[in-house]
């Protein structure tokens, strides 16, 4: 397998937090070549997208991680023929619900959560990581480990990244690129509802939507052999 294969992380956390993932895809596939992408460092939401277009390499497949996976997605759509494939982990086409999407956080406590982190970013990225690990096998060692992999953004980024999270409608890019696709979620999720793999399936027929049972929405990090083995079990099916 020659192909190489990018991760983005999700809201709030750096490189590291997919490190193990990154290590798990090293071991069973040594000869993929897999990069751990930073999320932009801009307080402009709407400058992200073209951020990452300009510092990725096309002819690669395209992975992420909650607002990574989102984004991804963006990507791979404007990209098309040159993204190889596209891969999700935890992440919503629609992270914040709306008429046409309900399958997704309800809005007022996604309002209220965005608020808090205004009045107070730190305690409200500590609720974060806890909710990230809820329902996973170990919560409060994989909370702390939430804490090492976090980015030292500053709160204007964050916020930033919060307003992609309300934003973002991937519906349309999902549709819009024909690559492969594999959509995976966790079946313990705190944040991205349960009910989101049956909805991505019937939006979406042609691409594979997976549960992972009883995962939290850290799953790469908790669940990073098992995510391994599901993204390399695409990628090689795409190469047959």
């Amino acid at each position: 397998m020659r192909d190489q294969l990018i991760l983005l992380p999700g809201w709030a956390f750096g490189p590291a937090a997919l490190q193990p993932l990154c290590e798990a895809l090293a071991e069973q596939a040594p000869e993929l070549t897999v990069s751990v992408e930073a999320l932009p460092e801009l307080a402009d939401a709407g400058a992200w997208l073209d951020a990452l277009d300009a510092r990725l390499p096309t002819d690669s497949w395209l992975a992420g991680w909650s607002l990574g996976g989102m984004l991804a997605t963006q990507l791979a759509a404007r990209r098309l023929d040159t993204c190889r494939g596209l891969v999700t982990l935890a992440s919503n086409p629609c992270f914040r619900a709306r008429a046409q999407w309900p399958e997704a956080m309800d809005a007022e406590i996604f309002d209220t959560f965005h608020e808090a982190f205004r009045l107070d970013p730190q305690e409200t990225l500590k609720r974060f990581r806890m909710l990230c690990s809820r329902g996973g096998y170990d919560p409060r060692t994989l909370a702390r480990q939430l804490q090492v992999s976090q980015a030292q953004s500053s709160v204007e980024v964050l916020d930033a990244g919060l307003q992609l999270l309300a934003q973002l409608d991937g519906r349309d890019a999902l549709h819009g690129y024909f690559g492969p696709q594999l959509h995976l979620f966790g079946g313990q999720d705190a944040l991205v509802p349960v009910t989101a793999c049956e909805a991505v399936r019937r939006w979406m027929p042609g691409a594979r939507a997976e549960l992972i049972d009883g995962a939290s929405h850290a799953f790469p990090l908790e669940r990073a052999d098992e995510v391994a083995t599901a993204i390399l079990t695409i990628m090689r099916s795409a190469e047959a």
